[in-house]
């Protein structure tokens, strides 16, 4: 678990404050937006809700689920087209792909079709696969902080351009994350504030365990994505891959392949379990499943993946659970999932 920062700090300062688009203030941890908990990003001051929104849908299906999100208080954080709504009012993530050096030119161009001046974060989504990072057979450890210094750079480039007020990772390794920010240091530039990692019942590891260490040493806060595990926590495959499922589409013979392994009939018949739990506490059990991601106070933000307005209602009710978790739940769920990760720390004590 990480402690919250409740220091004050310049970048929280609202439009009504500063006259600056884009801050959202919020006195004190934990506080409602105005109906979902806002959590600081990382030790950095910007503060974003604790629920997320990332659109993979049609332009019409994420206008109406962006809609939705918009009525309910929250700050978004998409992927998508925003100029429907108003940008003062939003957090807003881009991500990065590709070689560094078109990093500026790709944000810029993203930012004039979102209409917008800048974007709060931005995420080196991934190591290039085009550059010598760890496991090319070609590349050395004195090329490999070569290219991080290369994308340390080109972020530190686009904030001082006001193009970004933040820079994030998204599935790099804690010794990336770690190279990065002593390059940093070195070169007096922007280290990066968060990274995106999977998180749910079934994976836990990086988050629980590596993202700690790496907030206590030097600030990273955790995003994570993927709470129902691409539907798996849904509980909709307990009784095999249903037609029309994400797991029955072309493209994704490695879900469905997953679901029907042995790891994944034991994981079912865990989910099994759960949803007693879920019925006890008046919920459903992907409301189960995110607010116990949310329960963890070192995840800054669950990032949902809904392809509904319904879905997306239904996601969003999970604050309503989280009051309910108690240690005595929380303790069941570890003993039926039995895979709570232990950090060194744990295993000297």
């Amino acid at each position: 678990m990480y402690p919250e920062s409740t220091t004050g700090s310049p970048a929280r300062l609202s439009l009504r404050q500063t006259g600056s688009p884009g801050m959202i203030y919020s006195p004190g941890p934990w506080e409602l937006t105005p109906c979902l908990f806002s959590r600081n990003l990382g030790k950095s001051g910007l503060r974003v809700s604790c629920l997320g929104l990332a659109l993979v849908v049609s332009f019409q299906m994420a206008e109406q689920l962006m809609t939705l999100v918009y009525a309910a208080g929250a700050a978004p954080l998409t992927r998508l087209l925003l100029s429907f709504c108003r940008r003062s009012s939003l957090v807003q993530p881009a991500d990065g792909h590709g070689p560094s050096r078109l990093l500026p030119p790709g944000l810029k161009a993203s930012l004039e079709r979102l209409q917008l001046e800048y974007v709060d974060v931005v995420f080196a989504n991934r190591p290039d696969p085009n550059t010598p990072m760890e496991g090319d057979p070609f590349s050395s450890s004195k090329s490999r902080t070569f290219i991080i210094e290369e994308t340390v750079r080109a972020m530190t480039h686009v904030i001082n351009q006001g193009m970004a007020m933040y820079w994030g990772t998204s599935r790099w390794s804690s010794m990336e994350i770690m190279e990065a920010y002593s390059v940093a240091r070195q070169f007096n530039l922007i280290p990066p504030i968060c990274e995106q990692a999977e998180y749910h019942m079934f994976q836990r590891e990086k988050v629980e365990v590596q993202l700690p260490e790496l907030f206590h040493k030097i600030g990273v806060g955790a995003m994570t994505w993927s709470p129902l595990a691409c539907g798996i926590v849904s509980g909709k495959y307990d009784s095999g891959i249903p037609p029309y499922s994400r797991a029955s589409l072309k493209g994704y013979q490695w879900l469905k392949d997953k679901i029907l392994s042995e790891e994944g009939r034991r994981q079912q018949a865990k989910l099994k379990e759960l949803q007693a739990i879920a019925e006890r506490l008046g919920c459903t059990l992907p409301q189960l499943a995110i607010a116990w991601c949310l329960r963890n106070e070192g995840v800054s933000s669950v990032l949902l993946g809904a392809s509904s307005a319904d879905q997306l209602m239904e996601n969003i009710g999970a604050i309503q659970v989280l009051p309910k978790l108690s240690s005595s739940t929380i303790h069941e769920i570890d003993s039926i999932l039995g895979n709570k990760p232990y950090s060194k720390k744990d295993y000297r004590s």
